[in-house]
């Protein structure tokens, strides 16, 4: 019985300054952060249908560019997005490439709402245009706290003794987002049309 509490109490203090607990605690902020990101990414495409519907409505013959918007959803939609995904680094690359073709096909339908002055005048238009600026931004927000709860978490995982422990329970490096993706979504896309045009 006295041997069994020397060796708990020896456990215990072995983990306590193995960086166990800095482990857990950091895999648990990563988590977190990235229910967000998923959240705000999952609120952007909910907006892209109704975006999608009033464009059509003035801009009809831009059908190529209605379809990539549509096509590009509909890929984010399809993908498995499960907590498991930020340890699979090809899976997360998927993930990055689908919401990275969402940002451009939706950058284009902007761009392509811009020659249409009835359309930046109607209101669900400006509306939607408000919520997708705020979600992007929203993005922003989320996807630079997943960032840096990984970056804590990573140089946890590859720092001394604390690598030993991660070695020993099997924690492994997390894939990040990419320098180059981080640039180019960390810009929004200019949905500001200015005012309506004059009657």
């Amino acid at each position: 019985m006295r041997y069994l509490a020397s060796l708990t109490l020896i456990i215990s203090l072995f983990l306590s300054g193995c960086g166990y607990n800095t482990l857990q605690a950091t895999d648990e902020q990563i988590k977190a952060s990235w229910s967000e990101v998923i959240n705000q990414y999952q609120r952007r495409a909910d907006l892209v249908p109704n975006l999608v519907n009033v464009v059509k409505g003035y801009a009809a013959h831009e059908e190529e560019v209605l379809t990539k918007v549509t096509q590009a959803r509909s890929k984010v939609g399809s993908l498995q997005v499960t907590p498991e995904l930020i340890n699979n680094q090809q899976a997360f690359a998927q993930f990055q490439a689908a919401q990275g073709e969402l940002t451009s096909a939706l950058s284009r339908l902007l761009v392509v709402a811009e020659n249409y002055p009835q359309l930046k005048a109607d209101g669900l238009f400006r509306d939607l245009q408000a919520q997708l600026e705020g979600t992007e931004n929203r993005i922003t927000v989320a996807r630079n706290r997943y960032i840096k709860a990984v970056e804590e978490y990573n140089v946890t995982v590859r720092s001394f003794p604390s690598n030993l422990t991660a070695m020993l329970f099997d924690f492994e490096v997390k894939p990040n987002f990419t320098v180059e993706d981080e640039k180019a979504i960390s810009t929004a896309p200019k949905v500001d049309f200015g005012t309506a045009p004059a009657k």
